[in-house]
């Protein structure tokens, strides 16, 4: 799920091994997405979730961040992260 946080600044890395560039061994490389270990990886993703539910609808629970809910048409949906 970490992958697919979008990073707000810009991060380099080393290359990975197995996938460093002949020719290129002292350069490295810019992530464009968020990646699994990096700090910022848990704080984007969940930044993205919480976009993607609220604009669908849901509520974001004052007492307990992580509990989102939405009601409507005698229905509800309560969703736990």
């Amino acid at each position: 799920a970490f992958l697919n946080g979008e990073l707000d600044e810009e991060i380099y890395m080393e290359q990975p091994d197995g996938f460093v560039a002949l020719g290129q061994e002292g350069k490295v490389v810019k992530l464009l997405k968020s990646l699994y270990g990096l700090k910022q990886a848990p704080k984007q993703w969940h930044e993205k979730f919480d976009r993607t539910l609220t604009s669908a609808g849901f509520i974001v629970n004052e007492a307990d961040k992580c509990v989102y809910y939405r009601f409507g048409g005698g229905e509800g949906v309560i969703l736990c992260l």
